[in-house]
């Protein structure tokens, strides 16, 4: 049986009661056993484990929508176990993983193979995505029933938009009557497809491919429509343009059950930061004009974007050193998230609580989680970081199987000491 720990001493965050304060937590057989906002825990048995926090932040442990393996089918990118120590590592204690494998997870068989390797493992918490269609190709609707009886949090196809309206309009009526939330990548192909740039002066001079920014709006107009159709759960799946702001702000307005995500790469860089095409800058959607970013930064500061992701999707060297138009997108993020989002505190641009409800409480509700707050009886899934310790990212020593980071070489603020899954200690710097 784990040993029972009081953290004193600590800064806690908790974005679901609203306390940023000092105060103390009692951890007992995997829960939180006490809370106290404030004050201390009063005197305590010899057998609890005393962890004097010295005003670092306690806070729930990230919830991560957005994460890519290798497992199954890649392993070489990246294993359910990597990815689980990248994500202790980094005080993220619950991921959920894209449905985008080989084999697709589009059936119930799959999503039970990924929760029984996971349980084996014993790490983080990971939740997987279901396809919602038929090997994520935007054909025929998945089984989607099936899979949310067996474990599934909801379904998408990942980065690959569902064109034909008819068959996410037959996914959003479906998904409702279990009550499963879809998620959809909102990029017009027919603007967007073998793009590796945004449109504009920059794309020109260099030479590459290019998408306009528009291509995000235009998806995000029809797929706002038939979420109104419908009525069903929608996630928007990275909102990285001011223009598709817009549209979200106008769908939030009419009241529609529409949650969105933005990514930790578009908040943090912008399309200048690609310079002499560096490939660990290609993402997908790509990175942004510096409006953009300042709007996208300002929708999370007001909460019209709900939820950060670190889009974690592992390249091997292989896939990412080549000519630009040719790398493959995406970056390794789950080690980097924390860090790079709390830049925006020390920055002074967005409270701190504020930012950890976009990867705590909020995505944990919109889960349905019991986690993502520090609440008597809530499971003891938690961060314990030094807001203030200066950390320089070296992708070398990143615990993730690919090392394609953007932050590479970055000086950062908030090191992460130690993280705990259901009172497990899974990581300790």
């Amino acid at each position: 049986m784990t040993r029972a720990k009081a953290f004193i001493n600590a800064r806690l965050v908790d974005p679901a009661s609203g306390w940023d304060g000092p105060g103390a937590l009692l951890v007992r057989e995997g829960k939180i056993a006490d809370v106290v906002q404030g004050g201390d825990l009063g005197a305590l048995s010899a057998d609890i484990e005393v962890i004097d926090a010295r005003g670092a932040m306690l806070a729930p442990g990230l919830v991560d929508l957005k994460v890519r393996t290798g497992e199954p089918g890649a392993e070489t990118k990246e294993t359910l176990k990597s990815a689980g120590l990248a994500a202790a590592a980094g005080g993220v204690t619950s991921i959920v993983l894209q449905p985008d494998t080989n084999p697709v997870i589009d059936e119930a068989s799959v999503v039970d193979f990924i929760l029984r390797r996971t349980r084996d493992i014993e790490l983080v918490h990971v939740y997987p995505a279901g396809a919602a269609t038929k090997g994520a190709k935007g054909e025929r609707m998945a089984e989607i029933g099936l899979m949310r009886e067996a474990g599934c949090v909801f379904v998408t196809d990942a980065d690959r938009p569902i064109v034909n309206s008819k068959v996410l309009q037959r996914v959003l009526a479906y998904a409702k009557s279990f009550d499963t939330l879809v998620a959809h990548r909102p990029a017009d192909p027919w603007l967007s497809t073998g793009a590796a740039a945004t449109a504009g002066e920059l794309a020109g001079r260099l030479g590459l491919p290019s998408v306009p920014a528009i291509a995000e709006r235009i998806m995000l107009e029809r797929d706002m429509a038939l979420v109104e159709l419908t009525g069903a759960r929608f996630l928007v799946d990275q909102v990285t343009t001011a223009a598709a702001l817009e549209t979200l702000a106008r769908a939030k307005a009419k009241g529609l059950p529409v949650t969105a995500t933005t990514s930790i790469n578009h908040l943090s860089f912008n399309e200048i930061d690609i310079g002499d095409y560096r490939t660990f800058l290609k993402f997908d959607p790509p990175v942004r004009g510096e409006d953009d970013r300042q709007a996208v930064i300002e929708a999370l500061a007001s909460g019209l974007i709900d939820i950060v992701v670190s889009a974690h999707c592992p390249a091997p060297a292989e896939d990412k050193r080549l000519p630009y138009d040719e790398a493959a997108p995406g970056a390794v993020g789950l080690e980097t998230l924390l860090p790079a989002l709390l830049a925006f505190h020390h920055d002074g641009r967005i409270p701190l609580i504020d930012l950890m409800r976009a990867v705590t409480s909020k995505p944990a509700d919109l889960l349905g989680l019991a986690a993502g707050r520090l609440a008597k009886g809530a499971p003891a899934d938690l961060v314990l970081c030094d807001l203030n310790a200066p950390i320089l990212i070296d992708a070398a020593k990143l615990r993730s199987k690919s090392k394609n980071s953007p932050f590479d070489g970055r000086r950062l603020q908030g090191e992460v000491k130690m993280t705990l899954v259901d009172g497990r200690v899974v990581y300790r710097a």
